[in-house]
């Protein structure tokens, strides 16, 4: 009988390169909330990929960016910190966008993880032509060259086409040191509940904004709790959830005119957690105004950072 093998991977890149889609998409369940919107991914989810002879954790992480606020500088700490804990780190470059500034910035500090093993991924192979494939592959190999990585592998993938994801999950795990399971068999994340509903909130709040907003979004679940005096066969989950922005117009884009907006994400947000729980939700939604809480120490920890 072959050794079971067991490990940590997460994958680094800077906002909106595919990582939070490609993580979702090897565990085959929704883990990490995606946005077209960069920096949507706040803090390190875990995902557990499950295989009779391995074990891949995988860690999401936010997206390594030159910080500008004090919660840009929380969330770079996220990722530096991740980095020195896990076996493997996969580096994501998007096949439809040339190498950048950012790019070669991560992969430099990437590079002074030298105990770490090496992978680069090509995300979105299915939004670019195989010529420019090809060229990204070249150049991503040129990239650890130039900044001193060895990759272990460069593979190109595409999570929304699912192509080349199994593969990728093999080479991962091949990767891996022999050990037990860290998680039991169909646990697939230890996001704890609370933190997931106000994911999927904040998902709901980020789609069809302005780009100037979802950096100054947060949520903050205050109940959640079974209704009484339910039937058994029909649960209802409570839940009331206050979304913070940092000022009044901002305020208003996310409510809409007459509440139409804040109707939509609530409807859209009740969805996903309805999905997530498999029992009816009735979902309690407001917004306030928290100023310039990205900058604000004490705000930021009140919030969760």
């Amino acid at each position: 009988m072959s050794a079971h093998h067991s490990g940590f991977a997460c994958f680094v890149g800077r906002p909106n390169a595919g990582k939070s889609t490609l993580t979702n998409a090897l565990v085959g369940e929704k883990v990490a909330i995606t946005s077209s919107r960069p920096q949507t991914t706040r803090h390190a989810v875990r995902g557990v990929v499950h295989r009779p002879d391995a074990q891949l954790v995988l860690v999401d992480t936010p997206g390594l960016h030159r910080p500008r606020t004090l919660l840009g500088q929380r969330l770079n700490d996220v990722v530096m910190t991740t980095l020195s804990e896990v076996d493997i780190v996969g580096l994501c470059i998007p096949a439809d966008e040339k190498i950048g500034p950012g790019d070669r910035w991560i992969a430099t500090e990437l590079a002074k993880a030298s105990r770490t093993t090496k992978v680069a991924v090509i995300t979105k192979t299915d939004a670019a032509p195989k010529k420019r494939i090809a060229e990204q592959l070249l150049d991503v190999v040129r990239l650890g060259q130039d900044v001193g990585i060895e990759w272990a592998h460069v593979v190109p993938v595409s999570a929304v086409a699912d192509d080349q994801v199994g593969l990728l999950a093999d080479l991962l795990v091949e990767l891996l040191p022999e050990g037990p399971p860290y998680y039991p068999e169909g646990e697939l994340t230890d996001e704890p509940e609370i933190v997931m509903v106000a994911e999927l909130i904040r998902e709901a709040t980020l789609e069809g904004v302005r780009d100037e907003l979802p950096h100054s979004i947060a949520v903050v679940v205050e109940e959640m709790a079974y209704r009484e005096d339910r039937p058994e066969d029909r649960p209802l989950i409570d839940i009331a959830a206050t979304v913070f922005v940092e000022r009044p117009s901002q305020k208003a884009i996310v409510i809409g005119t007459k509440g139409a907006r804040l109707r939509e994400v609530g409807s859209a947000a009740r969805a996903q957690i309805e999905a997530l729980f498999g029992s009816a939700v009735y979902l309690d939604l407001r917004v306030k105004v928290a100023k310039d809480w990205q900058r604000d120490p004490r705000q930021l920890a009140r919030l969760g950072f």
